[in-house]
């Protein structure tokens, strides 16, 4: 599969983007090249003037499995330095709204982008989880506070240390909880509410909106890599 077939943007009408990551075979996977689609079809949506908001999509049955085992193993190695896995940051970083509908299961870095975006969609019946101490390593992804957007510091603390996969019901309370069948009709109706709204202040809105969420990011990820040049070389291959 050619790299810009992994991940796809899509204009849609009413300035509503559509950032479609569509890797079937290895659902939705960050490999380098499933990571270099995802930034230059990112890019591709920020230079369209029309933009008001990003909707964010996987599969229907899965989200983004989070990092490829080659991507893991980079990083095990030393192949690849921890710093340098900053996807979430360039969702933080956008200029327009960004809403996730995450009808499918997401683990681990899947789960962690898709908590990047400004509005949150779950699936009822499927599963989410920060698994990254379920492989012998601490969290990454800015995942040990951004988990926070959509859940008290507690139940945050839970889904980390014990690396469970919890259901979109968990979520309940937290952000918009539909069965799967519905969530990208309700992130479409969301969207298509936001397009209404002059670019300007959508984009003024957002920079104000996600300032803090940018500025825990920086702190996090740095202790975050920190954490794991010690917790990696013991990870088994």
């Amino acid at each position: 599969m050619v790299a810009l077939e992994l991940v796809r943007f899509e204009e849609h009408a009413n300035g509503i983007g559509v950032l479609a990551m569509r890797d079937v075979e290895s659902s939705n996977a960050m490999t380098a090249d499933f990571v270099e689609a995802f930034v230059t079809e990112l890019r591709r949506a920020e230079a369209w003037a029309g933009l008001r908001v990003l909707v964010l999509r996987g599969l229907p049955e899965v989200f983004s499995s989070g990092a490829s085992p080659a991507m893991l193993g980079a990083l095990q190695r030393g192949d690849v330095e921890p710093s340098e896995i900053v996807l979430p940051k360039y969702l933080l970083d956008f200029p327009l709204p960004v809403i996730a509908a995450m009808e499918g299961h997401a683990v681990g870095g899947g789960f962690a982008l898709g908590l990047c975006a400004d509005i949150v969609v779950v699936a009822t019946e499927s599963r989410y989880g920060a698994t990254f101490m379920n492989m012998g390593f601490t969290p990454g992804m800015g995942t040990t506070r951004l988990l926070e957007h959509v859940l008290s510091p507690a139940m945050a603390a839970e889904m980390l240390f014990t690396g469970e996969h919890k259901k979109g019901s968990f979520f309940e309370g937290r952000c918009a909880v539909l069965p799967r069948a519905e969530v990208l009709a309700h992130a479409m109706s969301i969207a298509a509410r936001i397009g209404e709204k002059p670019r300007l202040s959508l984009e003024l809105l957002k920079r104000a909106l996600s300032l803090p969420r940018r500025q825990i990011f920086e702190a996090t990820h740095t202790m975050e890599s920190l954490m794991h040049r010690i917790t990696f070389p013991q990870v088994r291959p």
